[in-house]
């Protein structure tokens, strides 16, 4: 799957320091991974990537309950991560990002915010291509 432009931008993202881990995700399914898939993920996250990975399924219920009526961010802490969801509109998929629990926060959610902005856009110029073909 290679050039896939959403696992550029997921790419982009894991250059920051402060991400451990990032992907586009629904409950029960990773949509989309980095070029590398986990393996690009920086090792610290590998110790507890197993139940963050678990806990996220049960973000996803809510983001599925709430999703259609507005809910755009949400976000937990598990020892010593916090794992961001930038839900995508309308939708019960979400940019998931896995950072230190100390880290700079705001600097990241508008990283993360312009990368969801970013992911939309090659998403809708998707729809766009398939409404044509």
């Amino acid at each position: 799957m290679g050039n896939d432009p959403i696992a550029t931008v997921l790419d982009d993202l894991l250059q920051l320091d402060d991400i451990l881990a990032c992907m586009v995700a629904r409950q029960n399914m990773i949509s989309v991974l980095p070029t590398e898939g986990t393996e690009g993920f920086k090792p610290e996250i590998y110790e507890t990537w197993d139940i963050i990975h678990r806990a996220m399924d049960d973000v996803f219920n809510v983001i599925r309950e709430y999703s259609q009526t507005g809910l755009s961010e949400m976000d937990f802490r598990m020892q010593d991560y916090e794992t961001l969801f930038f839900v995508f509109p309308d939708t019960e998929n979400a940019l998931v990002a896995v950072i230190p629990a100390l880290a700079n926060k705001g600097l990241i959610e508008v990283e993360m915010e312009n990368a969801r902005r970013e992911i939309l856009k090659v998403m809708n110029e998707q729809d766009q291509i398939s409404a044509t073909a």
